[in-house]
């Protein structure tokens, strides 16, 4: 049975375009089958949000009803929340105790945020009076904070739900109409969270979902009625949606790759550090663009680690079943993505690197890779300098806390680092690092009143907090003349 797969206008259809099976990562069965919208049908989603933002339907509607709709999207999610955790987990993968806790509560979370946000309004209001000026002329003058029109949301699939709420809850809390294209890996998820949004209370055009490639994302990206583009996903495409965007002028937020490093001091206490520096690369099987996989070692502590972290993996990090409570790393999202970080794998082993560290592979069906560390590379080479999407670190030795520092930022990255040791000599090194993040001595859980961004080729603007909110308004400065 073929699902509907677009959601447009208020209204659910049949995609028109090419059949896709949607495919249980860990057990290789059908989940589902459905089609592609066609490119006709990306357009009319294009034209339904176009036509509700200029309508004023949800732009004009009061903050606290805007707050109202994005509470019950919120409480909606945590009533379903079994049964989205149980969609997540088969369609990629992930194991569920990660699934219950960021997968699935993280996003409810989310929306509340936003929601307290709409109220609020963004930093400094919606309409933000500044101070006069008197002199030879005297004026007064005001910002006003619109929001900024028709959003195309470009999701990836390793976070289904949660990246939609990244994108679809600050655009809404802003008075936004928003296009959806979730990745073909996650789309069965989206279409839940469409039925959920759907049920919720918005307007027809508000929210529209359709299902596609690269096609679609095309189109989302350069149509004249879209004013902006927020995509999640590979610097590659990245790339493409900031060229395709670029002759119509409009706004993007690109949220991109990662080659984040974990820098271990001299200080640092390897019986408290290994544990979360192999968990921090292989947390939902490395598919994460977040994860640290660039491990730096003080040289002569090389071979410390590597046995403290063998046992580890063996005691603690399974591999296997993602509905398994004890599972730490599911299997990866496809055969083809599988096959992708082999190759990485054995370049690295040909070109002289050595596979120091591996778990254990479950027997049976499943694209499954156990936590692997990599040695004996420099961190000029292939596997250190792109993201491979998978439970795949590569440790690096240094001998100065400077080299340490320099080695963390030769990169093409700077989304996320980590940097264990004394507090005080950690948070230094923190200061110096090239990164949007950087967790200290572990950090803290993600939260939804801070920014998430990068630099260099991790991408440009910020999602989340209030400085990710105001990527959603523009502002317009009122001026008058007025008597001394």
């Amino acid at each position: 049975m073929t699902v509907a797969s677009v959601y447009i206008d208020g209204r659910w259809d049949i995609g028109r375009g090419e059949p896709v099976d949607s495919v249980d990562p860990a057990t290789e069965t059908l989940l589902a089958r459905w089609n592609q919208a066609d490119t006709d049908q990306v357009v009319a989603a294009v034209t339904a949000a176009r036509r509700s933002f200029d309508s004023g339907v949800w732009r004009a509607t009061a903050p606290a009803r805007r707050a109202e709709v994005l509470r019950r999207i919120a409480d909606l999610i945590d009533e379903r929340a079994d049964d989205l955790a149980d969609l997540v987990v088969r369609e990629v993968g992930s194991p569920i105790t990660l699934t219950r806790a960021l997968q699935v509560g993280q996003p409810a979370v989310n929306f509340r945020w936003f929601a307290d946000a709409a109220e609020r309004g963004p930093r400094g209001g919606y309409r933000e009076r500044l101070p006069g000026i008197r002199g030879p002329v005297s004026s007064e003058s005001v910002l006003v904070r619109e929001p900024i029109g028709v959003v195309s949301a470009i999701v990836p699939y390793n976070y289904p739900l949660n990246m939609v709420s990244w994108k679809v809850a600050p655009a809404l809390a802003a008075g936004c109409s928003v296009v959806l294209l979730p990745s073909p890996r996650g789309a069965l998820t989206a279409l839940e969270f469409m039925r959920i949004a759907d049920e919720a209370g918005l307007p027809p055009g508000v929210l529209g979902l359709v299902l596609g490639g690269p096609e679609a994302g095309a189109v989302l990206s350069s149509h004249p009625d879209v004013d902006m583009v927020s995509f999640t996903g590979s610097s590659a495409v990245g790339s493409a949606v900031m060229a395709q965007a670029a002759a119509t002028h409009k706004k993007v937020v690109l949220e991109l790759g990662g080659k984040s490093p974990n820098i271990l001091l001299p200080s640092a206490d390897l019986d408290t550090v290994v544990g979360p520096s192999v968990l921090r690369f292989c947390r939902n099987a490395g598919q994460g663009c977040g994860a640290t996989t660039r491990i730096l070692v003080p040289e002569d502590r090389l071979d410390d680690f590597l046995a403290r972290a063998a046992a580890f993996i063996d005691e603690f990090v399974p591999t296997g079943d993602p509905f398994d409570e004890r599972t730490e790393v599911g299997p990866l999202i496809s055969a083809e993505h599988l096959a992708r970080v082999h190759g990485y794998l054995d370049r690295a082993v040909a070109a002289g690197g050595r596979v120091a560290v591996t778990g254990d592979r479950p027997a049976g069906p499943g694209w499954f890779l156990p936590p692997t560390l990599v040695t004996g590379v420099c961190n000029d080479a292939e596997i250190c300098r792109e993201e491979l999407f998978a439970p795949v670190a590569v440790v690096l030795p240094y001998r100065t806390v400077d080299e340490a520092v320099a080695i963390a930022d030769d990169s093409p990255y700077g989304l996320n680092a980590s940097v264990f040791g004394d507090h005080d000599e950690a948070s230094a090194v923190a200061e110096r690092l090239d990164s949007g993040t950087v967790a200290i001595n572990g950090g803290g859980p993600m939260r939804p009143d801070v920014p998430w961004g990068g630099s260099k080729s991790s991408g440009t603007g910020v999602e989340m907090g209030e400085d990710g909110f105001a990527e959603f308004f523009r502002i317009k400065h009122l001026n008058w003349q007025v008597t001394s």
